[in-house]
């Protein structure tokens, strides 16, 4: 094996959608920030920032429904994207009050991750993709 000539650093994760807008106004409600808009042939995008990271969102002009990630015990690949909120309840309000609905995948629960304990919760973003919010307790 050898070695890099200088080390990796992170530069983003890109997210498929079938509705650009709606998924600009889920990722702005969690505190991200447009830095550009820009299009790939036919296909719409945007760079945002935010929770220390970035993404891409690529609108897909004909979607074909995402696999349940969530829900299907057998899937194997990316699970979901995950942020560390100051205050659970305050957040999901937030996102309640800015979005409307907001669909919750696992409601709110204690859990233990090595010596720490979590307030997590899933939802959904616009695709059913699945965001993990987490709470330290302690």
């Amino acid at each position: 094996m050898t070695q890099l000539e200088s080390p990796m650093q992170y530069h983003h994760v890109s997210i498929k959608t079938a509705d650009i807008l709606r998924a600009i106004a889920f990722y702005e409600a969690l505190g991200f920030t447009v830095e550009e808009r820009f299009t790939a042939g036919i296909t719409l995008g945007c760079w945002l920032s935010g929770a220390q990271t970035r993404l891409e969102l690529l609108q897909v002009p004909e979607p074909a429904p995402p696999p349940d990630s969530f829900g299907d015990e057998q899937y194997v690949g990316y699970y979901h994207l995950s942020f560390a909120v100051p205050n659970l309840q305050h957040t999901l309000a937030h996102l309640a009050q800015t979005l409307g609905q907001v669909k919750i995948l696992l409601r709110p629960r204690k859990q233990q991750i090595g010596d720490r304990t979590y307030q997590v919760c899933f939802l959904a973003d616009p695709d059913g993709l699945p965001v993990e919010l987490l709470e330290l307790l302690n």
